[in-house]
């Protein structure tokens, strides 16, 4: 669960716990369901905005992902991304799921105004391990998390930064899981010339980290890793 802020810090931390309260019975909880990350939602601190804070009105009805720091206190958010799960972009209109999400007109992930590219689940760099993955968003970040297998995600292949790279030297193998299309051939190259413990996992197209673990289970994933 999330900390409560001090009375006189920013109140993002509020904000974010405001969308945590919301979240169980809502849209972003069945959506988080059928992505198969029911049993994180809580750790992760997922949100749905039923009531926006100012300044967050078109956020109205998106799932709410807050970037936790470890250590918590009034510092514990550092910021939220929000996720677009309007039934008519995730159904047909017979009401089942599209393969393929169709959004239309705005994006995907909406970010809060003069947010910076930062880790998703930092957290994984302070466990005890000695690998770590790196995955192109936060639900596949996530996903490889069901497999215990510490991953941080970046939001969006051009994200990367170089003060990211000294948090990943040291390690014996650093997993890059990609989706197996364009942008993420790059962003494996990328990091290839950066970390030298680099160890690129790839999957057919469409698929990512989330899609391989929900057909394949989590253990495969390890598997795939070289870690079973």
């Amino acid at each position: 669960m999330l900390l409560k802020s001090s009375p006189q810090a920013a109140s993002i931390v509020e904000i974010a716990q405001n969308y945590s309260e919301s979240f169980r019975g809502s849209p972003a909880e069945q959506y988080t369901n059928r992505r198969g990350l029911g049993s994180l939602a809580t750790s992760l601190g997922f949100g749905y905005v039923a009531a926006p804070a100012t300044g967050h009105e078109k956020h109205l009805g998106r799932l709410a992902i807050p970037y936790i720091r470890p250590a918590g206190g009034e510092f514990a958010v550092a910021t939220i991304r929000f996720r677009c799960i309007n039934e008519t972009c995730l159904k047909h209109p017979d009401g089942s799921w599209r393969d393929e999400e169709l959004h239309e007109g705005h994006g995907k992930y909406q970010s809060l105004p003069g947010s910076k590219p930062l880790l998703y689940n930092t957290r994984a760099l302070i466990k005890p391990s000695r690998y770590i993955g790196i995955s192109e968003g936060e639900f596949d970040a996530a996903s490889a998390e069901l497999a215990d297998i510490p991953t941080v995600g970046v939001p969006g292949v051009s994200g990367w930064r170089d003060h990211f790279d000294p948090a990943f030297l040291g390690y014996e193998a650093v997993f890059a899981f990609t989706d197996g299309d364009e942008p993420g051939e790059r962003f494996v190259h990328t990091l290839a010339e950066r970390l030298p413990n680099l160890v690129p996992i790839e999957f057919g197209k469409k698929v990512d980290v989330n899609k391989f673990v929900n057909v394949h289970g989590p253990k495969a994933l390890r598997e795939k890793c070289g870690l079973e």
